[in-house]
């Protein structure tokens, strides 16, 4: 019998949350740690409650690393949120027009079509913006709002129009009779090349205002061929390219324009804005309060927040939102002659809560959009006459049983529940399967897809979701373009960022039903916004909480930890050990002792199945220092492919966001050969720095969504500021058979499980979805 230590939460230390936006240092909010993204080097252990503070300091740590043109260990500048250390520098290595075809581009090739029609959508609504002239419709209502909202002349509530009716059904609903049709998988389209000229030209303007040669190909991947051009008629413009910090946009500036710009130059408050709301979204915000906004500005140096807030909106940067409904006059008059007669007349001067007005992209804000109608257009156009009396009657459980009666009569369906809940969705593809339905389950990782392929009993039902959207898994398209299917359940669903979903449900005809199943204590997304949690929330459609639980000692210490308790377990197997250490450097020999000697010896598990998990990248004791110790020691080699030597377990990040556990095969003219999961992939030489890391550590974001055997929980005692609930329940609960937690943070381990939740996301799809009409709601 093994416990953990601390059988009572403690109730010391401070929690301190991380501000809704991390606003540059002037303005006086903690910036995250240096270290948190690959690279930066320092020694604090980055970690944010949620997935977040790390992929905003790792895209700025990337900037200072491209002075040198590397970045320390060839990952990329994203991780926390879903491992924002891989993500934004991989985000930064699509952008680079020379990189070659890799299987990234079938993923990406879906968002660019949602892109694509954001794009035409806006051009359709707007025009050329003008200092605000010219425009009309949803955008001159923007206009008006930022104006009257920020001078306080109006409420914001007055310029938008009730929410409008869900979409009209645009496709016919799938025959359930008709056969699959499984075209072949298109090529995803290479990236264009940048011109030698267009590259010559935007290192001539990066020599000039002295900023690296290094960021020459991702300015042309960001800007287009008219980098050279526009960095040099607006030098901020740089602020766009993914790693660039605002003090080294200023710095190339002031060397550009000299005594012609200043901290209040519309050019650089317009970039400023843009550069905050993106820094937010790599923290899973799709908004942000305008206040925040404002604050940050402030930081920056700016003497008139909310003119350059007002400047934005108007140019485009930004789109300007509100939130909460305030009375309408007249019922505003009513009450307050009601009071006046009972004698409870407010006082004339008592001051109104303000409107929330709240900042965002428009990709987010356009995709948020277009996710909320295509989830009412699902509920809306199901046949809700199904009956499945029958094979909810031969369920294998009565959740299973419940989750098979409540799809029947929905096209939109939430399901919770922990990893033994799996089953039920795979229950629900095999009924509806036997019914004659073209059903298909997707979950995040190729380890989830073999998980459900074993549960279902059939590897042609399961897919990845980055599988079903570029065509490579599943039944394809239809001659309509959407994916031929009529059931699909999302696993890991809170592994949806807002745009991967409104791609999904764009390619889901009407009529089919979509089940989102997941469980809601683990880590969010990696991209931006909270989408299963938002429709949770929303209550728009009906939802099933799976009522079987967890196995074993690990599977009772996970439920515990979800609901904010860190109980002692009986583990008479040796399932959960703790190995206390007193720093860093113990952590590190224990861990290495663990994976190379002692589960294999006691558990007769292989070194290459257990799975070593830590809060953050940098560190004493972070994936950088255990990776190197473990290559060290079960793997060592002198690293002759570009650092990697073949059998070195690695974590290839093929699209922001992504994490696949791979092993190093070999190397060649074409790349650098990995086997993921028993699917060959070749990485480009010129993309194996950014998309190519070592894997015998990751972080719990990476791991989120895939299982091991085994699992070596690392918590050295610099972690302690980066535990949260979510993080330890999504840690804690890699393990299949066993969990060893090197134990060095001492009482803030309870202290995090009992006080600490996940950092709220600021997003807007939860009230799009309330105000959509959708008569099957369940309330």
């Amino acid at each position: 019998m093994t416990a953990l230590p601390g059988e009572t939460p403690g109730t010391g230390g401070t929690d301190t949350p991380q501000e809704a936006v991390s606003p540059p240092d002037g303005a006086g909010a903690q910036e995250p740690p240096a270290d948190t993204g690959p690279a930066g080097d320092g020694d604090a252990v980055a970690a944010s409650p949620g997935a977040e503070a790390e992929a905003a300091d790792a895209a700025g740590d990337g900037a200072e690393a491209a002075g040198s043109a590397s970045a320390e260990d060839g990952s990329a500048a994203r991780e926390p949120s879903a491992d924002a250390e891989d993500a934004a520098g991989t985000r930064a290595a699509d952008a680079s027009p020379d990189a070659g075809l890799s299987e990234a581009q079938a993923e990406l090739a879906a968002q660019r079509e949602l892109r694509e029609r954001i794009e035409q959508r806006k051009a359709a609504k707007t025009g050329p913006i003008a200092a605000g002239a010219g425009l009309s419709g949803t955008a001159a209502d923007l206009l008006a709002a930022v104006r009257a909202v920020e001078s306080g002349e109006k409420a914001g509530a007055a310029f938008y129009a009730p929410p409008a009716a869900a979409q009209a059904p645009r496709r016919p609903a799938p025959s359930a009779a008709q056969p699959p049709r499984t075209p072949a998988p298109e090529a995803a389209p290479a990236p264009q090349a940048a011109s030698p000229e267009a590259l010559d030209a935007v290192r001539a303007v990066l020599a000039e205002g002295g900023a690296p040669e290094a960021l020459a190909r991702p300015a042309v991947g960001t800007l287009g061929e008219q980098a050279a051009g526009l960095l040099r008629a607006d030098p901020w413009q740089l602020l766009a390219v993914p790693g660039v910090r605002p003090e080294q946009a200023d710095g190339f500036a002031r060397a550009l324009l000299g005594a012609d710009c200043g901290p209040d130059d519309r050019r650089r408050t317009a970039a400023l804005v843009g550069w905050v709301l993106e820094r937010a979204a790599l923290q899973g915000h799709t908004a942000l309060d305008a206040e925040g906004v404002r604050a940050a500005l402030a930081g920056r140096a700016v003497s008139d927040p909310e003119a350059a807030v007002r400047e934005a909106v108007e140019e485009g940067v930004a789109l300007l939102f509100q939130e909460g409904e305030e009375e309408e006059p007249e019922e505003a008059g009513a009450d307050a002659a009601e009071a006046e007669e009972g004698g409870l007349a407010p006082d004339a001067g008592t001051p109104r809560e303000p409107v929330r007005v709240l900042l965002g992209l428009d990709r987010y804000a356009l995709a948020e959009e277009s996710l909320a109608d295509g989830l009412a257009r699902l509920v809306n156009t199901c046949e809700k006459a199904a009956d499945w009396a029958e094979a909810a009657a031969g369920a294998p459980s009565p959740s299973a049983a419940e989750l098979i009666r409540t799809s029947a009569a929905a096209g939109l369906v939430a399901h919770t529940g922990g990893e033994a809940a799996r089953g039920e969705p795979a229950a629900l593809i095999a009924a509806a399967r036997g019914l004659g339905l073209r059903a298909f389950g997707a979950a995040h990782s190729e380890d989830g897809r073999r998980r459900l392929a074993a549960a279902t009993g059939d590897p042609d039902t399961a897919v990845t979701l980055a599988g079903l959207l570029s065509g490579a898994q599943g039944p394809g398209r239809d001659e309509d373009g959407a994916l031929a299917l009529d059931l699909l359940v999302v696993l890991d669903a809170p592994q949806l960022d807002v745009e991967s979903a409104a791609v999904l449900v764009e390619a889901l005809a009407d009529g089919a039903r979509l089940v989102l199943s997941g469980d809601p204590g683990v880590l969010g997304s990696a991209g931006a916004g909270r989408v299963f949690a938002d429709v949770l929330a929303a209550r728009t459609c009906p939802q099933v909480v799976s009522r079987t639980p967890d196995p074993g000692p690990i599977g009772e210490l996970v439920s515990g930890i979800g609901i904010g308790e860190l109980n002692q377990v009986d583990a008479p197997g040796k399932e959960v050990v703790i190995v206390p250490v007193r720093d860093a450097g113990e952590a590190v020999h224990r861990t290495v002792q663990l994976v190379a000697d002692s589960v294999p010896r006691a558990f007769s598990i292989p070194s290459d199945e257990t799975q070593v998990i830590t809060v953050g990248h940098g560190g004493a004791a972070g994936t950088r220092v255990l990776n190197e110790a473990l290559k060290q020691r079960l793997n060592p080699g002198p690293g002759r492919f570009g650092g990697f030597d073949p059998g070195d377990r690695v974590v290839h990040v093929p699209a922001p966001g992504r994490a696949v556990p791979g092993v190093v095969r070999s190397a060649d003219a074409e790349g650098l050969h990995l086997d993921c999961g028993g699917v060959p992939v070749v990485v480009p030489q010129e993309r194996v720095e950014s998309s190519v890391r070592h894997g015998w550590a990751l972080s719990a974001h990476q791991a989120a969504g895939m299982r091991w055997p085994a699992a070596v929980v690392v918590l050295p005692g610099d972690a302690a500021q980066g535990l949260s609930r979510p993080w330890v329940y999504t840690a804690f609960g890699r393990g299949e058979r066993h969990l060893s937690v090197v134990h060095g943070v001492d009482q803030a381990l309870p202290h995090a499980v009992a006080q600490i939740p996940a950092q709220e996301r600021t997003t807007r799809l939860r009230p799009l979805l309330e105000a959509l009409p959708t008569p099957d709601a369940s309330s």
